[in-house]
């Protein structure tokens, strides 16, 4: 009925769906409004294809380039019905394309629309779009309508989204009771130990594989590291700091103070790994899976903000797991982020005297899987529950003799893989030796 037209305005920003009025924009030589049944076409007048404008279907209809698109839903609505989103939505796409595709997608979007803007006659259009884009990419402060944008423009940026997920398991930390046990070790030696296995299980988690009784000659025995010298220095950075006090029992302090001392520790915990830049916030976006961590730019801001809920949660177990995930979701180094979320899990334990947490291998998929729901998912009650569970389990055992406690930990089945093979007990569920076994 319309050859040569392009999908327009609310209609091409939706994707081609109808208005909630049932009506359908296009851009058009004439302007026209068209009844049919259950279907209302309004005609608005605008030039035909431009570059970038792609034809649908195989027929002379057009879907509207991005720049375009997003012009069109800055021009100014007036009546009941409105013809373009308006500038709300378009930050909030804005802010979309530059997660999903980068910066760079963001200024050739802009370049395009400089291009376009003379042809459409939209250059008023064009200034609202240059400065939400450069608002959203953090080169120039603009006025911004959504939480995401004024985040964004913020003094030091950050990850609303993500900020929003720190105050959900905020929420739930402070409405469930947890449990706290008390510190296990009362002793130097099972201090050590239990330093040792923290440190060998929290590698083992980052794919640092190593036989736990080789890990103990170069760790515990003073044996020389011949062979995997990054790895076996990755296990000692981490035993270093579950033993040092200073490392031990430093807590985050909420606010800019966080990102120096998250520093200083990453520097110290990967001083023997200069090629990923100790102590140097990432300045390229990492990723585990499908999951993307906040983008290089965010991460200074989004720690200072979600810091800033440490004081809101009780100390200890609540305050531990908050801390734990803020360092985990934010992943601002490039590697090593997964054991420092961990050592400043058990630091806010330590100060508190509570018993520090180890994940064994076998836990290990459950840990994560419940990290990707509360990422995903926003639902904090699998990662509560999971930790709660795994934290009864590391104070169960006695931590004096470390190869007792390995022989221990193997009856458990802490050391194996496949949650499929095998379940993880507690020492109090392994079947007691026949009495002719315990008089030999």
């Amino acid at each position: 009925m319309f050859p040569g037209a392009v999908m327009g305005y609310r209609s091409a920003f939706d994707g081609g769906r109808l208005s909630p009025e049932g009506v359908l924009y296009l851009s058009y030589s004439y302007p026209r409004k068209v009844s049919l049944p259950g279907l209302e076409v309004n005609l608005l007048l605008g030039p035909g294809q431009c570059p970038g404008d792609a034809p649908m279907m195989g027929r002379d209809l057009y879907y509207p380039s991005n720049a375009r698109m997003l012009l069109e839903n800055l021009t100014v609505s007036r009546g009941k019905l409105h013809k373009s989103v308006g500038p709300a939505k378009v930050e909030e796409r804005l802010i979309a394309i530059c997660e999903a595709r980068g910066e760079e997608a963001l200024v050739s979007l802009r370049e395009e629309a400089r291009a376009l803007a003379p042809t459409l006659k939209l250059d008023r259009e064009l200034l609202v779009l240059d400065g939400l884009v450069g608002g959203v990419l953090c080169t120039r402060k603009a006025p911004m309508s959504t939480v995401a944008g004024k985040a964004m423009v913020a003094d030091i940026p950050y990850d609303a989204n993500r900020l929003a997920l720190f105050e959900k398991l905020a929420t739930g930390l402070r409405a469930t009771p947890l449990k706290q046990p008390k510190s296990v070790v009362k002793t130097e030696r099972a201090r050590v130990n239990f330093a040792f296995l923290e440190s060998y299980f929290s590698n083992f988690i980052e794919g640092t594989e190593f036989d736990v009784r080789e890990a103990k000659g170069f760790v515990l025995d003073g044996k020389p590291i011949t062979e995997r010298p990054k790895d076996s220095h990755d296990i000692i950075g981490v035993f270093r700091q579950a033993l040092n006090p200073g490392w031990a029992n430093q807590t985050l302090t909420p606010g800019e103070a966080v990102l120096n001392q998250l520093r200083a520790r990453h520097a110290d915990q990967m001083k023997e790994r200069p090629e990923v830049g100790p102590g140097e916030f990432k300045a390229l976006a990492n990723r585990a899976g499908n999951t993307e961590f906040v983008a290089p730019r965010l991460v200074r801001g989004t720690l200072v903000e979600g810091s800033r809920l440490l004081p809101s949660v009780p100390a200890g177990t609540a305050r531990a797991l908050l801390a734990m995930f803020l360092v985990s979701e934010v992943h601002p180094f490039t590697d090593g982020n997964g054991r420092l979320a961990r050592l400043t899990m058990n630091a806010e334990l330590s100060v508190v005297n509570g018993c520090r947490i180890i994940v064994p291998t076998l836990f290990r998929e459950e840990y994560l899987d419940c990290l990707r729901v509360l990422t995903r998912n926003g639902d904090p009650k699998p990662f509560l529950d999971a930790m709660q569970k795994i934290h009864a389990w590391t104070a169960d055992f006695d931590y004096e003799d470390v190869d007792a406690v390995i022989a221990l930990m193997e009856s458990c089945h802490a050391f194996e893989k496949s949650r499929v093979m095998y379940k993880l007990l507690t020492p109090s569920q392994l079947e007691p030796a026949p009495a002719s076994k315990l008089v030999q």
